[in-house]
C-alpha cells in the first residue's frame, strides 16, 4: 500500500520553461518559477528539470505582471518568491503531510502573496497599481493541486487532448458561463483580456483551488496570456504530445509561434510530463477539467470570484488599465454587461 507523501513516490516529473519579452513590449513582466520542494530547489539545472515527486511534492507557478514601468516585474517575481518561500518554510516543516494540507499550504501561499504584493504598492507610491495573475500548481502524491487568480492558465494533454484546468477570472469567461457568448466569439472581442482579479491591487483576493489526478504520461502547460491568446488549445496538445520531442524544443517552439502570431504582450509557457510506476494508465471515464477542492475549514474553502457590477468599460490602453476596468466593472448582471458589449 502507497501512502500519500511516501518517500519512494514511484511518479517521474521532467519539466521546463521558458518565457519571451514578444515583438510588442520592451520589456518581460512575466515570471515563473519550477520547483522540488522535497530537495528544497527551484531552478532549470538537470536535478530539478528530472527528479522523482518526493513526500513534499513539486511547484510550478506563472505570473504574469501589470502595472507598467517596472512595475509588472516586482509583481509577478514578488508572486513567485513569495509562494516559494511559504511552501519551504511553512509547509516543508508541517507535520500533517496530507493532501488536504498540502492544498492548504498552497491556497494560503498566494493569500499571502497578494498580501505582500498590496504593501510593497502601498510603500512605494512609484509603484501603484501594479499586480500580476498567478497559476500555481503543486504535484504531490498523483494529484495536482492549482490555484489561480486572473487569466494564466494551466492545461492537461492527456493522450493529445488538451484539457483546460483552470478557469479564467475575466469578463469573458463570466459571459461565457452565462451562456451569452461562446467561445470563439469571447476570443474575437477586444475586451477579452479583461480580468476580474489579480494579486496586489486589493488588500484580499480570492483563490480558485481545484485539483485534478494525474495518469501515466500526462502533461500539465502553465503559460501566460501572451501564449494562449496567439496559440490555440488543440495546437499547444499537439506539440506538448510529442514523444519524441525534448521540452525545451517545444516551449520554443510555441513561443515561436505566437511571436509569429504578432507577440503582442510577454510570452511564458512551464511544461511537465509525467511517469513511473506508481501512475496508472489514463481511464476513458476519469474526470477532467475544473474540479474544485473544497477544503474541511469553511473560511479557507474556495469562493467564486465575485461577478464586477458597474458602468461600461472603456477600452483599455494597457495591461494595468485592463485590470481596473474589470473592476470598475462591478456588480453589473450579465445580460446587462452583455447589453453594453454589444451597444444595444
Amino acid at each position: 500500500m502507497k501512502l500519500f507523501g511516501s518517500k519512494d513516490s514511484g511518479i517521474k516529473i521532467s519539466i521546463f520553461g521558458k518565457t519571451d519579452v514578444g515583438r510588442t513590449r520592451d520589456h518581460n513582466e512575466d515570471c515563473f518559477l519550477v520547483a522540488d520542494l522535497s530537495q528544497k530547489k527551484a531552478s532549470l539545472l538537470p536535478e530539478v528539470r528530472e527528479h522523482e515527486v518526493g513526500p513534499k511534492g513539486s511547484l510550478l507557478v506563472v505570473a504574469d505582471g501589470m502595472g507598467g514601468a517596472a512595475a509588472g516585474e516586482v509583481a509577478s517575481q514578488l508572486a513567485t518568491e513569495v509562494i516559494y518561500d511559504h511552501m519551504l518554510t511553512v509547509w516543508h516543516p508541517d507535520g500533517k503531510n496530507t493532501p488536504q494540507q498540502f492544498a492548504f499550504r498552497l491556497k494560503e501561499a498566494v493569500e499571502l502573496a497578494n498580501g505582500r504584493i498590496h504593501l510593497y504598492a502601498k510603500e512605494h507610491p512609484e509603484l501603484r497599481g501594479m499586480g500580476t495573475t498567478t497559476t500555481a500548481v503543486g504535484v504531490f502524491d498523483d494529484h495536482l493541486f492549482l490555484s489561480q487568480v486572473g487569466d494564466s492558465r494551466a492545461y492537461l494533454i492527456r493522450d493529445g487532448v488538451g484539457i483546460q484546468l483552470t478557469k479564467d477570472q475575466s469578463l469573458m469567461q463570466r459571459l461565457i458561463d452565462a451562456g451569452e457568448l461562446t467561445e470563439e466569439e469571447a476570443e474575437r472581442s477586444e475586451r477579452k483580456n479583461i480580468i476580474l482579479q489579480a494579486l496586489g491591487p486589493e488588500e484580499k483576493v480570492r483563490v480558485d483551488l481545484t485539483t485534478q489526478q494525474i495518469r501515466r504520461g500526462d502533461r500539465v502547460v502553465l503559460c501566460s496570456d501572451g501564449l494562449s491568446g496567439q496559440v490555440g488549445r488543440e495546437e499547444i496538445a499537439h506539440l506538448a504530445s510529442q514523444d519524441n520531442r525534448e521540452l525545451v524544443a517545444v516551449c520554443s517552439e510555441l513561443i515561436d509561434l505566437a511571436n509569429e502570431r504578432g507577440g503582442p504582450d510577454n510570452i511564458t509557457v512551464v511544461i511537465a510530463r509525467f511517469d513511473g510506476a506508481r501512475l496508472v494508465p489514463p481511464d476513458g471515464g476519469d474526470e477532467v477539467g475544473h474540479q474544485v477542492y473544497p477544503l474541511l475549514d469553511p473560511e479557507s474553502a474556495t469562493q467564486p470570484v465575485p461577478v464586477y457590477k458597474g458602468p461600461h468599460p472603456p477600452a483599455p490602453e494597457s495591461k494595468a488599465q485592463t485590470m481596473i476596468a474589470g473592476i470598475i466593472a462591478a456588480g453589473i448582471t450579465v445580460a446587462s454587461l452583455l447589453f453594453a458589449v454589444l451597444g444595444l
